[in-house]
């Protein structure tokens, strides 16, 4: 292990997609779907724990979701935990990381990682981001590692690479020549037909002072509102910076800002099987084995009649969820809501939209 690589956790999603089973306190990352015994942002921490030391692992979170942090890693050391005050998108996550590690280490080389991937062949991921960690600490270069599709999946984003499918089989970095954020249906078949396509895992790799220097020279609008940097991150006036800083922060992406607009771009070839668990439709292809029927079961007891291809939940170990009669819903009991819903992205998002409204702010 290089002494100079450490690992960044962003973990300050708060996403309502999995509402019922993800509150405004406890969004996905600190839920175990998959029934692992550990939530993904614990599992995300102990992947990242076989490639770089412990202590040079930093989570990047939102302030009210620090005990919950806590709580899913003990060992992590206090000065790690990076607590963001609103949460302002990818961008701005990522400069503070980077600028916080600068402070400490002026080589420090950085993998970036969202909190709530769902990654099968460990070896395989370690063993891919050690080859992009000392490619990088090597070049003046900003890694995405890209995973090959197997279908035409419009949830994520697409990069092309340069030299087309004979030059990502070589699984060493490739230059990127275009990415493609959610293309539509008739887009992502022609980009798996092509071969030239890899999905953007979200996972980067990259020098400190590389990110910066493209930050600083993309989106200087974030990066105005961290002067001062130098004497404030990492003392007790930290977090009244953050305050001034992030109140007029924008919400901007780290592949809006920076990386469609870089000419340093490169992506590195993973084959591990990976996932972004960002919808339902995920959540039933990944996380649970369909029964002979197709419905995705994750409760202890369960009476199914008649029922087909649904997602079926209960987080209740003596109940019996008993259901008959429905075909392609959703449905997730907890100790205070039960949601039933056709398995329709657009009426999930009609409810979890609602859920909004004053009247149910307890069960947000």
């Amino acid at each position: 292990m290089s002494s100079h690589n450490y690992g960044i956790i962003m973990a300050g999603g708060g996403g309502t997609m999995f509402w019922p089973l993800c509150r405004r306190n406890r969004p996905q990352q600190f839920l175990d779907f998959a029934r692992r015994g550990k939530s993904f942002l614990r599992q995300t921490y102990e992947r990242l724990a076989g490639i770089v030391p412990p202590e040079h692992i930093l989570v990047v979170t939102l302030a009210r979701y620090a005990d919950a942090v806590r709580a899913d890693i003990p060992e992590l050391l206090p000065e790690n935990l990076l607590l963001e005050p609103y949460g302002r998108n990818t961008a701005p996550c990522i400069a503070y990381a980077a600028y916080t590690l600068l402070g400490r280490d002026p080589q420090a080389v950085m993998a970036i990682t969202p909190a709530d991937n769902l990654i099968d062949d460990e070896d395989a991921y370690r063993s891919t981001l050690q080859e992009a960690l000392d490619y990088a600490a090597a070049h003046e270069a900003l890694i995405t590692l890209g995973i090959v599709p197997d279908r035409p999946d419009t949830n994520f984003g697409y990069i092309q690479v340069q030299g087309g499918q004979k030059a990502w089989e070589q699984t060493r970095p490739v230059k990127v020549k275009t990415f493609t954020e959610k293309p539509s249906k008739e887009l992502a078949e022609v980009f798996l037909r092509s071969g030239e396509f890899l999905w953007n895992a979200g996972i980067f790799v990259w020098q400190a002072r590389t990110i910066r220097a493209e930050l600083e020279r993309y989106v200087p609008s974030v990066t105005r509102l961290f002067s001062g940097w130098e004497t404030a991150l990492g003392t007790p006036e930290e977090e009244r910076f953050l305050e001034k800083a992030y109140m007029n922060m924008e919400r901007i992406s780290i592949d809006y800002a920076v990386m469609e607009n870089t000419d340093i771009d490169w992506i590195f070839p993973a084959s591990f099987r990976w996932a972004d668990i960002s919808n339902w439709d995920a959540a039933y292809k990944h996380l649970a084995q369909p029964d002979a029927n197709g419905n995705a079961v994750l409760s202890r007891n369960a009476l199914l009649l008649g029922v087909k291809d649904s997602i079926l939940i209960s987080d209740k170990k003596d109940k019996l969820l008993s259901i008959s009669g429905l075909e392609n819903f959703l449905v997730v009991d907890t100790d205070d809501v039960l949601m039933i819903c056709p398995r329709d992205e657009h009426k999930i998002k009609d409810i979890t939209t609602h859920i909004g409204l004053p009247d149910y702010e307890e069960y947000r």
